[in-house]
């Protein structure tokens, strides 16, 4: 069996790598090219990387998940939030509440289960971070939109949670199942995102400690492995949120230490592999014949949902006096859905056992979808605003 592991990690890495050149060749970026690896050796396809390999390798994505919240936290400067002010808060409620409203609104028109309507759109504000922000790494995209857009992912997790959190305890209550008081049903969300706030505080107090007496390369390595690594566990055991306690890790680290820029170099040097077989994973997992079931329903999640998020960057890019090339191409950066609308399917579900197998076809299928056409939407957006420079012709012939 670890024979079989370490080849199925040899081939992860190898198609990774080639299929991110492949794309490359025809300006798709590289992420797109990794989960198509997945989807080709997946059990979609040739089945080589097998439903239960997938299973085994949760642990790559938990640890991807958990290194791409941290490094979105260290870019949550103190200087930058007093340069923007309120605007990265007010455009990550404004674009999550796009979606929400318009798609719960859109589905009930359309004579949607009233329950089911709301628990849709409750999930539709989240929006996954990780493909988009290996986009602005690959291409090194750099500008008022760019910087935004690093915000707006980052606090979207907290809105997308408070917001469930609310559309849950509706549904509950339209259940007349309520073990627990109204109250403590809407404190749920707010507790996640203070515990998983407090245990990011404290654990960067522990990590500048650690940091300042080992200086040492390898050593620092070692010390960022960890220190994520328990921020996770310990979000998950206390029921928080694991992706908010690594950014709130990241974003009090990078406050309260001199050198952070070597910290997320060092940090940088080390995760391309766990990127890399994160995507061709979560490449795998995606079955692709749930995609002929996805039915009326789901055509509308995946369209309107994306027009809810454009529709709210755009109103909340003005009130907040963003530029305009901001205001006009944040939305579709905001496609992409994974981590936090993947781990909300379960307790939806919960909620509308009839209904459950149609939403996880519906979440699932989506993230496909967006998966594989977001990551080549968030270029083309990025390169429209003139925050990612594509080298000429001589430069490609060049470059590798």
């Amino acid at each position: 069996m670890e024979i079989k592991t370490l080849a199925t990690v040899a081939l992860m890495m190898i198609s990774g790598l080639l299929f991110g050149r492949l794309c490359k060749y025809i300006k798709l970026p590289n992420v797109t090219g990794y989960l198509i690896a997945g989807l080709v050796f997946g059990p979609s396809l040739f089945n080589i990387v097998d439903q239960n390999m997938i299973d085994e390798f949760a642990i790559i994505s938990d640890i991807a998940l958990s290194f791409i919240a941290f490094s979105v936290g260290c870019d949550f400067s103190l200087d930058y939030f007093k340069k923007v002010g309120s605007a990265p808060i007010i455009v990550a409620i404004f674009e999550a509440m796009g979606a929400v409203i318009l798609l719960t609104v859109t589905l009930i028109i359309c004579k949607v289960d009233l329950k089911l309507s709301i628990l849709l759109g409750a999930i539709a504000a989240a929006t996954a971070p990780a493909q988009t922000i290996m986009v602005i790494n690959q291409y090194k995209a750099k500008g008022p939109l760019t910087s935004l857009l690093l915000s707006v992912v980052a606090l979207d997790d907290a809105v997308a949670l408070i917001g469930f959190g609310f559309a849950s305890t509706i549904v509950t209550a339209m259940n007349g199942k309520g073990d627990r008081s109204l109250v403590l049903s809407i404190l749920d969300p707010f507790y996640q995102v203070l515990i998983s706030a407090v245990i990011g505080f404290v654990l960067a107090l522990v990590m500048k400690v650690l940091l300042k007496w080992f200086k040492k390369h390898s050593n620092r390595i070692c010390v960022i492995l960890g220190m994520v690594a328990l921020t996770y566990y310990l979000a998950t055991l206390l029921k928080g949120s694991s992706l908010l306690a690594c950014m709130c890790l990241g974003a009090v680290l990078t406050n309260i230490i001199h050198d952070s820029d070597d910290v997320v170099k060092v940090s940088e040097g080390f995760t391309p592999p766990i990127y890399m077989m994160f995507f061709v994973i979560s490449g795998a997992g995606f079955d692709v014949s749930a995609l002929k079931s996805i039915g009326f329903i789901g055509i509308i999640y995946v369209v309107v949902r994306v027009v809810g998020k454009m529709l709210g960057s755009y109103v909340s890019g003005k009130i907040t006096h963003q530029p305009d090339k901001v205001c006009k191409w944040l939305g579709p950066t905001l496609m992409p859905q994974a981590g936090v609308a993947l781990g909300l399917i379960a307790v939806a579900s919960s909620m509308v056992p009839d209904y459950a197998p149609q939403l996880r076809t519906v979440i699932l299928c989506s993230t496909f979808i967006y998966s594989i056409i977001g990551p080549g939407v968030a270029k083309f957006s990025l390169v429209k605003a003139g925050e990612i420079v594509l080298p000429d012709k001589k430069q490609k012939k060049v470059g590798a």
